[in-house]
């Protein structure tokens, strides 16, 4: 393991590994009530969890447990997002993946840039062999993209979380190596 998680370019963004530089960023992603509508947690309040949040990720790269980016558009200068792989686990050869956009970068295909990238990088550079996704049922566009990129429905988990007092269905998706096309 390097020193870092690398930098890794895609279609117009670039994933990087994030900073406390970056809690700023983070924050008015995680804060956004929009961008975490279909979370399994409430929004931000405060700028010391996107803190904490870096610590976190920081500890999830040191551990070979978490591996989170932040997505920079090309030229923006900041943060608009992040993508996630996580639950890994090497034996079994595969890992859950998660991204978030802030609301004000939407439908610019940020999102798919950032989840095409981390799909390569899960399947040709860490030698995984499943994707897992955990999506909220009503979050069309999330369940959208991931199906365009080869995900498929595999299960639907009734009343898996409980977020500011609204039970949340979870869908269950999956994307195998053998079926998936690289961009």
């Amino acid at each position: 393991m390097s020193d870092a998680l690398p930098a890794l370019a895609g279609r117009g963004i670039r994933l990087r590994p994030l900073t406390q530089a970056d809690a700023a960023d983070l924050f008015d992603v995680f804060s956004d009530p929009r961008v975490m509508r279909y979370w399994s947690r409430e929004p931000f309040r405060h700028l010391d969890e996107a803190r904490r949040l870096v610590e976190d990720i920081e500890a999830g790269w040191r551990g070979d447990t978490l591996y989170q980016w932040g997505i920079e558009p090309d030229g923006a200068g900041r943060i608009v997002g992040t993508t996630t792989l996580f639950q890994i686990s090497t034996a079994h050869r595969r890992a859950e993946i998660g991204f978030a956009l802030g609301s004000a970068w939407w439908g610019r295909g940020f999102a798919r840039a950032a989840v095409e990238r981390l799909i390569a990088h899960a399947f040709e550079t860490q030698g995984l062999g499943r994707l897992e996704a955990d999506v909220d049922p009503r979050n069309a566009a999330s369940l959208g993209l991931l199906e365009r990129l080869g995900f498929r429905r595999e299960g639907l988990l009734r009343e898996r979380y409980r977020v500011a007092g609204e039970v949340q269905d979870s869908v269950i998706l999956g994307l195998l190596r053998t079926q998936w096309t690289p961009p």
